[in-house]
């Protein structure tokens, strides 16, 4: 449930949510209602220390912005890119500069006085998405953000799945083409990321010698009729849909859930990957499994930031 109330239920958290582009915060109660909801660019070229001087500042002002007093905020949830170290509470993300060992869950400590839980950004909003949103009820599910780059979150058996050191679930990294595309994000060659991300898709365009930008762009172009623009978004529903194939083979998820902002292109996207999916994955997985548009829209990491915190294992994860 997403809107204003004039009550807010006790607890209240603070999320937080460290993007490639920008920043998000907002102080989120345990009915996912979000009291208040600010955004401002991360300038990730200005350093570790700036982004998180302007983090923790935004924190602050999204406090001021519920009405709220601060004794009422009782844990801050920060979502962040991967890789991360649960244990030492420290981030890693290759998707912004000089970004290595950053103490991040220190830092906020220190910062707010408040307890901390931090997670990977993909699988705090898949804990969003199960909890509050497109997935509340759903046992087994799959969550994939396809925006800057491309990230994913598990739901088996009503719980998130981690991995070993908390850095599971990389979806984005799932290969559709050995020999392909170098990818950003890993180093490595043909994954999913380096097909279907909104950086991929506008450097596709651009080796087309088209004019657009960004991924919204091509898909407007698309639907437009451009051939030149077709061709690059038929090649990105086709590396999607093979790539959630392959993802659906792996984990039998009844729904699968897909945000971000290549996934604001709507049924344009999903119509035709949901289509392929349903008749290339093994049977039955294939022919049961439902693929939906996120609930959550952008306050998805911010309300995934808090979701973290109010699960019932969340002291896994503060107190690693």
């Amino acid at each position: 449930m997403i809107g204003p109330e004039a009550t807010a239920p006790r607890p209240l958290v603070l999320g937080l949510d460290v993007g490639g582009t920008k920043l998000a915060a907002g102080v989120v109660d345990a009915s996912g209602t979000v009291h208040s909801f600010l955004v401002a660019p991360t300038l990730g070229d200005e350093g570790p220390e700036k982004v998180v001087e302007r983090l923790l500042a935004l924190g602050r002002q999204a406090v001021e912005a519920a009405d709220v007093a601060w004794p009422a905020v009782e844990a801050v949830g920060i979502a962040c890119g991967g890789p991360l170290d649960a244990a030492r509470g420290v981030v890693s993300p290759p998707h912004l500069p000089r970004w290595h060992d950053v103490p991040l869950r220190a830092v906020a400590e220190r910062a707010y006085g408040l307890p901390v839980v931090l997670d990977n950004d993909a699988t705090a909003a898949a804990a969003g998405e199960h909890r509050y949103g497109a997935g509340a009820g759903v046992t087994n599910m799959v969550y994939l953000t396809v925006s800057t780059g491309v990230g994913g979150g598990v739901i088996v058996d009503g719980r998130l799945y981690r991995g070993s050191d908390g850095n599971g679930a990389e979806l984005g990294h799932v290969t559709v083409d050995w020999r392909g595309r170098a990818c950003r994000g890993c180093g490595r060659r043909g994954c999913l990321e380096a097909y279907v991300s909104g950086t991929a898709i506008a450097e596709r365009a651009h080796e087309a010698g088209l004019a657009c930008g960004t991924a919204e762009e091509v898909a407007a172009a698309a639907l437009n009729g451009d051939e030149g623009a077709s061709r690059v978004w038929d090649e990105t529903v086709e590396a999607l849909a093979c790539g959630l194939t392959s993802i659906v083979n792996l984990f039998e998820p009844g729904l699968v859930v897909i945000g971000g902002g290549v996934s604001r292109s709507g049924e344009l996207l999903l119509a035709p990957v949901r289509e392929r999916v349903r008749a290339e994955a093994m049977t039955p997985a294939g022919k049961t499994v439902e693929i939906v548009a996120a609930a959550l829209g952008d306050r998805v990491g911010v309300v995934g930031a808090a979701a973290i915190v109010l699960e019932p294992h969340a002291h896994d994860l503060r107190d690693a």
